[in-house]
């Protein structure tokens, strides 16, 4: 039995008694045994009675355990322990501080609803870690550990941070990794080098400030994604970029030179339909594998910054359909071929290419969105150009986007577009019009200086001119007192007519083309 004093209870392994008084101490207790092949909580050495501890004495220490020694604050601090039994705190308040080293649990453990300070389980071996609902005022630390059967964070609150950096997750029944919906970090959730077997699920979470997942692997072959964060809410920037290996600091820093780098790679769909960052999404030099059915899913996010620099997906596609930012930093060599390209109301302000990105390029890059012809993305490119200064480039893109509408015409307007397109560059390249104009008006005076030209009426007319008269054929509006004096025939008949329709082609043409620079000032 114990007394108020605090006193040892009756029934405790001289494992649990020794944990009792560090407990009461504040000091780690600490029964590795010196042998790092044996003390590896994740081999396969077990470990026996001289290193195990009932979970239920661990809940009994945490939720009403004795009261500290004079001048000392109790805590339990383990290392090196292993701990039989369901370890069960759910719904519990647990005061003292908590930090698990290289301990081994034998069967899950259960935090629903549970309230800490702050939780430390570093490079632990747990079946399963069930905290829906959890409450932190400071951390959850879980960096290292290996979690068997899945870890639940639904609509947990953590305090401030939520680090998971290095941890091996694997799924669970319904085949999540982590389900952590709902979640609410109060700073920033890591999860750098993480290893992820099943689908990670973040939907309608809230990160305070950033969230890293630099150097995660994430691989889902049993389902559709991998990562699944639809409503995701990062009060500054998604990291979804390479990470430095062996001892070299993980958040942010720049390896040094001769560093092992190992990008973020994920193996199965990524959806962040609806997303809202508050600095950025970088994707720098990540790799997405997936399949044909499956996606990298932007839809509708909003972002200051997107950097699309990650590797070229070999299969699945990419959809943008309805995003909005402001800086879309990119590289040609990153996006996805014609057919995987999805851009339908894709909304950004400047382009920030990162290395070569001609203008063909880019206008590839539009092609293979639009598999079939939509004049948005095209406008939406133009738009841009144009408010970077680059009005020669937008006028190519307004071009190519005539060339591409053309495709779509029924025979008839196929050729007037072509015409279009041969005589005036459709309006974009109005010089053209001026050139055809000289060309064919010296063509027709020549060529008129040697028609037969009897007058209509001989009671007057003015003189034959034929410079004038080729001229009053080819501008369709203005009337130069020419034609309509002399009667042509034959095959002079039939060259007026061709110079009046090519003098309406060139007309309406140059008209279309003044209306569009008319709406862009």
């Amino acid at each position: 039995m114990t007394d108020g004093a605090g006193d040892l209870p009756d029934d405790l392994t001289a494992a649990e008694a020794g944990m009792w008084q560090a407990f009461r101490n504040g000091t780690v207790y600490d029964l590795s045994g010196g042998d790092p092949l044996v003390d590896d909580p994740h081999g396969g050495h077990p470990w026996g009675g001289e290193r195990t501890v009932r979970a239920r004495i661990v809940a009994w220490l945490l939720l009403d355990g004795p009261p500290a020694l004079a001048g000392r604050v109790s805590s339990l601090k383990l290392a090196g322990v292993r701990i039989s039994g369901t370890l069960d705190l759910a719904g519990g308040t647990v005061v003292p501080y908590v930090e698990l080293k290289r301990c081994r649990f034998e069967r899950e453990v259960l935090l629903p609803e549970a309230h800490f300070t702050t939780v430390r389980m570093v490079d632990c071996s747990v079946p399963r870690l069930e905290a829906a609902r959890l409450h932190t005022e400071g951390d959850l630390h879980l960096p290292r550990c290996r979690f068997h059967h899945g870890v639940r964070l639904a609509d947990a609150q953590i305090g401030t941070d939520l680090l998971l950096n290095q941890a091996v997750v694997d799924r669970d029944r319904t085949g999540r990794s982590i389900a952590a919906d709902g979640l609410t970090v109060g700073q920033d959730l890591q999860a750098e080098l993480l290893e992820s077997h099943g689908e990670l699920s973040l939907r309608s979470a809230k990160i305070g400030v950033s969230l890293s997942l630099r150097g995660a692997r994430l691989a889902n072959p049993y389902g559709r994604l991998a990562l699944n964060a639809p409503q995701l809410t990062v009060g500054r920037t998604l990291y979804l970029t390479p990470a430095g290996l062996g001892g070299q600091a993980l958040s942010g820093a720049t390896p040094a030179r001769g560093t092992r780098v190992r990008r973020f790679e994920c193996r199965g769909g990524v959806r962040l339909d609806d997303g809202r960052f508050g600095d950025a999404v970088d994707l720098e030099r990540a790799r997405f594998l997936c399949t044909e059915e499956q996606e990298l899913s932007l839809r509708r996010v909003q972002t200051p910054e997107l950097r699309f620099l990650g590797e070229r997906p070999g299969r699945g596609k990419v959809v943008l359909s309805g995003a909005r930012v402001i800086n879309l930093v990119d590289r040609a060599s990153a996006w996805p071929g014609p057919g995987n390209l999805h851009m339908g109301g894709f909304v950004y302000e400047n382009l920030v290419p990162q290395g070569p990105f001609p203008l063909a390029e880019r206008l590839e890059w539009v092609a293979a969105a639009t598999a079939e012809y939509a004049p948005e993305p095209y406008e939406r490119l133009a738009s841009v150009l144009r408010a970077g200064g680059e009005d020669e480039d937008a006028r190519e893109v307004l071009l190519a986007k005539q060339r591409r509408r053309r495709e779509t015409l029924p025979p008839a307007a196929k050729l007037v577009g072509y015409a279009q397109d041969w005589t005036v560059a459709y309006g974009y390249r109005p010089g053209r019009a001026a050139v055809w104009m000289a060309v064919l008006w010296a063509a027709g005076s020549l060529a008129f200086a040697h028609a037969p030209h009897p007058p209509v009426s001989r009671d007057g007319h003015p003189p034959w001119n034929p410079a004038l008269f080729a001229l009053d054929l080819l501008l369709p509006v203005i009337d130069l007192g020419q034609v309509g004096q002399w009667r042509l025939s034959g095959g002079w008949q039939w060259l007026a007519t061709a110079l009046i329709l090519l003098g309406w082609v060139l007309a309406t043409t140059v008209a279309a083309g003044a209306t569009r620079l008319l709406r862009r000032g």
